[in-house]
């Protein structure tokens, strides 16, 4: 069953989507790390490149499989992606305190991250990026 397919209504969805972009997303920075030697070093360059990924795949499944609008795809890409640079900003900043200075690995310190993402993108998506598909 396709999330879009799933009864329950959007937040129901969100869920869906959003479990299954967490883990993409947690998947594939480790998945860069391990397959890419030069990504060992470095991971900030990874996590460039996890992000970008990760930021195109959580769009297309938020855009077609749970808010399901047409159009405003300029509009709501903005905003999308603003809400997660804003995000990847201090994931940018801090992620390299918590590796270097703190000792976490780059795995661990960045699920913190995902779970602030979590706690806080369905109130930003629902009441801004998407908020024509009502």
């Amino acid at each position: 069953m396709t999330v879009a397919a799933l009864p329950g209504g959007r937040p129901l969805r969100f869920l869906v989507a959003g479990a299954a972009n967490t883990a993409f997303g947690l998947s594939i920075y480790p998945l860069l790390l391990w397959s890419v030697p030069a990504f060992a070093t470095h991971y900030m360059v990874a996590l460039g490149v996890a992000q970008v990924v990760s930021l195109c795949f959580a769009f297309a499944t938020y855009k077609l499989g749970v808010f399901r609008t047409r159009g405003n795809i300029a509009r709501e890409f903005g905003a999308f992606s603003g809400y997660y640079l804003f995000n990847y900003g201090a994931n940018w900043a801090a992620l390299p305190l918590l590796v270097e200075l703190a000792g976490i690995p780059p795995v661990i310190a960045q699920l913190g991250f995902t779970i602030v993402l979590i706690a806080t993108s369905w109130f930003w998506h629902s009441r801004v990026t998407f908020r024509g598909g009502r």
